[in-house]
């Protein structure tokens, strides 16, 4: 276990609430080293397109909207006798056991030649800052992250965006800046972005009809886009776990 100092927390009440959101999902369900997952693809593409592919590490309700939908509906029907932080650590330890299988599956189904991005939302935020210790990616990405401490900001070789709340008690001020002053020592390539007037789980799960909610949420999604863009080649598949 890392005695680094903690930066984010465990994922708390916060991250199990949210507005469900409308839409039709258009990509596909596969199944990668035995594990269930999301794929969306561009609708259509040059075949000599170079390709990125970006790796979805999604929060605790995970990358399937029907899921989360109906995960979120088991949490509110069993409010009181549900051990969040008993269930929180029976899946990080299932998701650390399969994630190196999943990633050398999508590697095989995808190719070494092409780009590689990490993007993680609160539970994933982790995996995708251990893939931006490596050169499985290029650049990587999160927002209000969960599960973090100085090692993964400190041990980064890749560039890396920040998608913050202003309001976060699982990343709060203090840990943000904190986990700036590590990049800036670690000469790191990074980009820093904090919303106001929202709060952890804003970029996935904010309430659509308020309109600053809302904007933020897609501002930080144009923004991640944006940054992979700014490290890549055109043309992208999302893979998400």
């Amino acid at each position: 276990m890392s005695t680094s100092p903690v930066l984010a927390g465990a994922p708390g009440d916060c991250c199990f609430k949210g507005v469900k959101h409308t839409g039709t999902a258009v990509g596909r369900s596969i199944e990668i080293a035995g594990v269930p997952t999301y794929v969306s693809e561009p609708p259509s593409q040059p075949i000599d397109t170079p390709r990125k592919i970006i790796l979805f590490l999604s929060d605790v309700f995970g990358p399937f909207f029907l899921n989360n939908q109906l995960i979120q509906d088991y949490f509110a029907e069993h409010e009181e006798g549900f051990d969040r932080a008993a269930w929180i650590k029976n899946m990080r330890e299932k998701a650390v056991q399969v994630f190196p299988d999943w990633l050398q599956g999508v590697r095989g189904s995808y190719g070494s030649d092409v780009q590689y991005f990490s993007v993680g939302y609160c539970f994933g935020a982790p995996f995708a800052l251990e893939l931006a210790t490596t050169d499985n990616v290029a650049a990587a990405a999160f927002a209000h992250p969960a599960l973090l401490n100085e090692d993964h900001f400190t041990n980064i070789t890749k560039p890396l965006l920040l998608s913050c709340a202003e309001v976060d008690r699982t990343f709060p001020l203090d840990s943000r800046r904190r986990a700036e002053d590590l990049l800036v020592a670690a000469k790191a390539t990074y980009l820093i972005q904090v919303f106001s007037g929202v709060s952890h789980g804003f970029a996935t799960r904010g309430d659509p009809d308020v309109e600053h909610e809302r904007w933020a949420k897609e501002e930080s999604a144009r923004s991640i886009v944006g940054w992979f863009k700014r490290f890549s080649h055109t043309g992208v598949v999302l893979a998400n776990m």
